[in-house]
């Protein structure tokens, strides 16, 4: 069965930066923040400071996985440029989202450039808390459909229809949990389509709260969810991961097969759970039949993110700066 890990981060070089402050690679892939919390970032044997477009394709290679869509956050610290470059050295095993930060200067001059000059087709918002925007703007809260900076990024975007917005809002508890803004910005925008993070980072202990987010977006077809990092959200470690089970189960009688994405927001995830067991959990259960697994592990991604690999391939040739 072909696979696309729709949820994976290159780290050319480490500069996350959220609420504990900047994180500094202290080498075994391990890395500080400036409060002097230390974490594990890479998984042994991945790199010691870095996570490379090559050690991701060993990686994928190994686990028998044909593509990844590479995304941003604040943890890692955006790696736009390097993404590109990977896009545009391996265009038939990477494609990729932007991520550009509002409150900046800039911010309408970069999105432009990724859009228009780079040829990026998807844009990820990091708005969450815990590691995202709302965790360094702690004193301007902003909301994705009411904020009049976001409102400008948005309206110029629906410009290309087909581009697709990635967004991670964190977890119930954060200021920047906003499922109810995915909604309104699917129906006022139905040329652009939407994928939220980590099944809206689901508690299987509290499946009403996860039932009611679903049939919010089960009426637009524009709004599609991917499963990454869930294990990390439920805390789990037994595989084949039974609460994660329930919370997917649920996804799938609301929205259908067709609008979850199956990912694993590596290489973090990977430091909890096997790479092998987050790429197979899905297999060892009987969730989903053979066509509708296909759908979820290779065809929505596909479908949504690889729909733009021939506008970055046509950018990177007129890129004077890329070189493969």
């Amino acid at each position: 069965m072909k696979k696309i890990d729709g949820h994976l981060h290159l780290v050319r070089s480490i500069a996350g930066f959220n609420g504990k402050g900047r994180l500094t690679p202290v080498g075994a892939g391990q890395a500080i923040w400036d409060d002097g919390t230390l974490i594990k970032l890479i998984p042994d044997g991945w790199g010691t400071d870095s996570f490379t477009a090559a050690s991701a394709l060993k990686v994928m290679d190994n686990n028998k996985i044909d593509k990844a869509v590479l995304l941003q956050g604040s943890l890692n610290g955006y790696q736009n440029y390097y993404s590109y470059q990977a896009i545009k050295k391996y265009p038939e095993r990477f494609i990729g989202a932007f991520s550009v930060d509002p409150f900046t200067k800039s911010y309408m001059e970069i999105t432009k450039r990724h859009v228009e000059k780079l040829g990026f087709r998807a844009l990820k918002f990091e708005i969450s808390e815990g590691g995202g925007m709302h965790g360094y703007h702690q004193t301007t809260p902003f909301r994705l459909d009411t904020d009049a900076r976001i409102a400008k990024i948005f309206h110029y975007l629906s410009d290309f229809p087909g581009f697709t917005v990635t967004v991670d809002y964190g977890d119930f508890s954060q200021m920047s949990y906003q499922p109810e803004a995915i909604t309104n910005l699917a129906q006022r925008y139905p040329q652009l389509d939407f994928v939220v993070c980590h099944l809206s980072f689901p508690d299987s202990n509290h499946l009403n709260r996860l039932e009611n987010t679903l049939k919010q977006w089960q009426p637009l077809t524009n709004i599609y969810t991917d499963i990454s990092a869930i294990q990390d959200i439920q805390g789990e470690t037994n595989y084949p991961y039974p609460k994660c089970q329930k919370d997917v189960q649920l996804a799938k009688q609301i929205l259908g097969a067709k609008r979850i994405i199956w990912g694993t927001d590596s290489p973090w995830s990977a430091t909890f759970n096997s790479y092998h067991n987050l790429a197979t959990w899905l297999e060892a259960t009987d969730i989903f039949t053979s066509n509708e697994l296909e759908d979820v592990m290779y065809n929505n991604a596909l479908r949504v993110y690889f729909k733009a690999s021939a506008v970055q391939a046509a950018k990177a040739a007129q890129d004077p700066v890329y070189k493969a």
